[in-house]
């Protein structure tokens, strides 16, 4: 456990919570006392909430679709149920699924790319936000990215604006019931391969092309010429949850080494 307990007797909801980023949150704000609700529908899950418990802390997991609204529902409904309220969400779904311009996307493809990376924040916000607004008080942060003003992943980047527009709204709106809203615009990641793929499918040499084209481009934009690591990403994020920022709402903060987004 960490010397740190930020989150001593808080409730915290973290989605995409088995592997990358999501991994990281979780496991910190478990380890500075959080009660941790994990939310994703990958059996990886079970090995994050094996690491919290042999740690000494408290979690519950959630297999759910947060595509859905049904699904964001069930995830609010499961921490009420095990712990009684929500302190703070942590919206951590989405990524970019393909990456190449945008003429070459199909209408399925695009649809699917918003799905993942813009309706996932939005159904947990509108899900969590009667009880936080029934309690006068909660945190949102919304995993973004500096991506808005970026190549070869269109409907991502908007997707990303998106989030970026809710959570201003959302602070503004809400700032009267006590809820603060602030997003991480995090910029390229140093991950571990992912366990399961965005896309399943081995990448064509134009992908591949592609692909290099948004490392390229984005290592280029930032001043400290490099990808930050999962956890400097986790450590903004965190402390956006946490009473630390407590007078922040409404901003999106770039994580990016410069980049702006």
């Amino acid at each position: 456990m960490s010397d740190r307990q930020r989150f001593q007797n808080k409730v915290v909801i973290v989605t995409g919570a088995a592997q990358g980023i999501g991994r990281g949150v979780a496991l910190q704000v478990a380890s500075e006392g959080a009660q941790v609700v994990m939310a994703d529908l990958s059996p990886y899950v079970q090995e994050v909430l094996a690491e919290i418990e042999e740690l000494g802390g408290d979690a519950v997991i959630i297999n759910a679709d947060l595509e859905t609204y049904a699904g964001a529902q069930s995830v609010v409904e499961k921490a009420i149920a095990t712990y009684g309220r929500v302190d703070a969400l942590i919206n951590n779904v989405g990524g970019a699924i393909w990456m190449k311009p945008f003429q070459e996307f199909s209408e399925q493809e695009i649809i699917k790319e918003v799905n993942r990376s813009l309706f996932p924040t939005m159904w947990c916000c509108r899900a969590v936000l009667p009880e936080m607004i029934k309690n006068q008080k909660g945190t949102i942060v919304n995993v973004s990215s500096i991506a808005t003003r970026g190549i070869n992943r269109v409907p991502y980047s908007a997707s990303k604006g998106g989030v970026n527009g809710l959570t201003a709204s959302l602070a503004f709106e809400h700032a009267k019931d006590g809820i603060r809203v602030n997003a991480v615009a995090t910029g390229g990641t140093e991950a571990p391969p992912r366990k399961v793929p965005r896309n399943a499918n081995p990448l064509s040499e134009n992908e591949q092309q592609w692909m290099q084209e948004v490392v390229d481009q984005t290592i280029d934009r930032t001043f400290l010429g490099r990808y930050g690591s999962i956890q400097e990403q986790v450590n903004a994020i965190v402390f956006l949850a946490s009473d630390e920022s407590s007078y922040m709402t409404g901003t999106v903060v770039p994580v990016g080494g410069g980049d702006q987004g």
